[in-house]
């Protein structure tokens, strides 16, 4: 690449140098930040083979699969290398054709290419043929020298991943699980997923300690059961501060003044009930006795004294000269001898 930039001039080999630093920098970790950075460049040096490669595989690493295998085109034509003709391959598959993916596997460009290409171009061919829904073609494609051998290189972890996920394609879970386990050993750069998968395989759940969603969920239990706590405490504070009492203390104070109101009516009504009766029982003895004392006054006899019910009638049916004293003491002038006797003039 060093050589590429020294066609351009200093300066602004040295901008475009910075920006394909960044698409490098970024491309695993922020794709779509590496591609904003691989697009400065290609604006800067379009001509130059390595801004083409960088930017294809920025655009590859978003998705852009068209984009990316126009930009591999374009370095191949300028190099005339054969070294992306696997990822060529794979942006058809991206693009839904892996029966061309398929077909690139075959041709000729394929023994230009070094160990590693060509396990990279048998990865893609036997993806191809699991899209195409062919999974034991699959497993066939990837049985090679290179997934048997025991020396670990820098592809051996994803070849035998890649044959293990075929063998649980089919059904063939134990080899899988070997596989899986091969794969872990060789992935010393943590490149695959296969300890996951094993793990999967086993049955063995991992949590993200540092997930707040899964910590959100751990709480939202315990706040129930709190929060059935605090209810239960409460009924049972109620239930302990004496309902009972209170309903007795409120039929206390409510019923019983109510039921002695309503008695003291009665009373009072049977009271007045007698008074008018009394009142007319004296109207007719102060009759009887105003007539008695004219009878008695003629005979030289004094009335007796008026019985009880007789206080409470009219003044003016008392006999003539009575006073409220004279109820039970003797008129002027008697004596307690001449309550019985005649009139002082008789």
């Amino acid at each position: 690449m060093r050589q590429e930039l020294l066609s351009l001039p200093k300066t602004l080999a040295e901008d475009v140098a910075r920006n394909l630093v960044m698409v490098a920098k970024l491309l695993d970790d922020d794709p779509e930040q590496a591609y904003a950075y691989s697009r400065i460049a290609l604006r800067l040096a379009s001509r130059v083979p390595a801004v083409r490669e960088a930017a294809g595989f920025a655009a590859y690493g978003t998705g852009k699969y068209a984009e990316a295998l126009a930009e591999f085109r374009a370095a191949r034509r300028m190099t005339g290398s054969a070294e992306l003709w696997p990822v060529m391959a794979d942006c058809e598959r991206g693009m839904g054709r892996p029966e061309r993916a398929l077909a690139m596997a075959g041709e000729p460009e394929v023994q230009k290419l070094d160990k590693a290409g060509q396990v990279e171009m048998r990865l893609v061919a036997a993806g191809a043929r699991r899209d195409m829904g062919q999974t034991d073609a699959a497993v066939v494609t990837l049985q090679s020298p290179e997934l048997a051998s025991h020396s670990v290189q820098p592809w051996t972890a994803r070849l035998r991943y890649a044959y293990a996920d075929a063998l649980l394609a089919v059904g063939r879970e134990d080899e899988a699980r070997e596989w899986f386990a091969k794969a872990l050993e060789a992935d010393q750069g943590g490149t695959t997923d296969a300890s996951d998968r094993l793990a999967e395989l086993d049955g063995v759940e991992f949590l993200d300690a540092f997930d707040p969603e899964a910590e959100a969920e751990e709480q939202q239990p315990a706040a129930a059961e709190d929060s059935d706590a605090g209810t239960d405490l409460g009924a049972s504070a109620d239930s302990g501060s004496g309902s009972e009492p209170d309903s007795d203390s409120g039929s206390d104070s409510d019923s019983d003044p109510g039921s002695d109101s309503d008695s003291d009516t009665g009373m009072g009504t049977d009271a007045g009930a007698d008074a008018d009766s009394g009142s007319e029982g004296s109207v007719a003895a102060g009759s009887g006795a105003a007539a008695g004392s004219g009878a008695a006054a003629g005979s030289g006899v004094v009335a007796e004294p008026e019985a009880d019910g007789d206080k409470s009638g009219p003044a003016d049916e008392k006999a003539d000269g009575e006073t409220d004293g004279d109820k039970s003491g003797p008129a002027d002038g008697e004596t307690d001898g001449d309550k019985s006797g005649p009139a002082g003039n008789g």
